[in-house]
C-alpha cells in the first residue's frame, strides 16, 4: 500500500502502481441490495431463473454501476492519502464496462496513479487522477475501467 502524505509524495508517485486489493466476491445478495438501492431490477440482474434460460452469459450479472461503486472501499486497500485536511471525489473521467460480471465471482482492483495535477492555488491543493482497473478472477478482460479524480487539501 503507498501512502500519500503531501503533494510532493503525490508528483514522486506519477505513473506507478499504487497497489492491488484482495478479491470480493460479488453474490447475488450484494446485486439484488443495489437493485433494491437504486430501483434497477432488470431481470439480467434478478431474475436466476429467466437469466439462465435466457441471458448469454448464463446467469445473473452485476450492475455495471455496482461494479464502478465497489471501487472506492477497495482502492482503500492500495493507497491513502494521509494528512490531507480534506479530500472530494472530483469526478471521472472515463469509465469503460469492459465485461461482464457473472453473480460469483471474485473482483479485485489494480491502482494506478495516472496524472497529479496541482489546482489554481498551486500550494495546498491538487487533483488525483488514479485509474482503476477492476479485474476478474480467472478472466482474461477486466470487470472495468475508471478513471476517478481526488482532489486534497493539503
Amino acid at each position: 500500500m503507498k501512502v500519500i502524505a503531501s503533494i510532493d509524495d503525490a508528483l514522486a508517485l506519477a505513473g506507478a502502481e499504487l497497489g492491488v486489493s484482495d478479491w470480493l466476491l460479488v453474490d447475488q445478495d450484494r446485486i439484488d441490495t443495489f437493485a433494491e438501492a437504486t430501483g434497477d431490477h432488470q431481470w439480467i440482474h434478478v431474475d436466476q431463473v429467466r437469466a439462465r434460460a435466457e441471458s448469454p452469459y448464463g446467469a445473473t450479472i452485476a450492475h455495471g454501476l455496482l461494479t464502478l461503486s465497489l471501487i472506492p472501499a477497495l482502492s482503500k486497500q492500495c493507497f491513502v492519502v494521509d494528512k490531507a485536511k480534506m479530500g472530494i471525489n472530483y469526478g471521472l473521467n472515463k469509465v469503460r464496462f469492459v465485461a461482464p460480471v457473472p453473480v460469483g465471482s471474485r473482483l479485485r482492483v489494480r491502482c494506478r496513479l495516472v496524472e497529479v495535477l496541482p489546482t489554481e492555488d498551486g500550494v495546498t491543493t491538487v487533483n488525483l487522477t488514479v485509474q482503476h482497473t477492476v479485474e476478474i478472477d480467472g478472466a482474461d478482460k477486466p470487470a472495468a475501467v475508471a478513471e476517478m479524480i481526488g482532489r486534497y487539501v493539503f
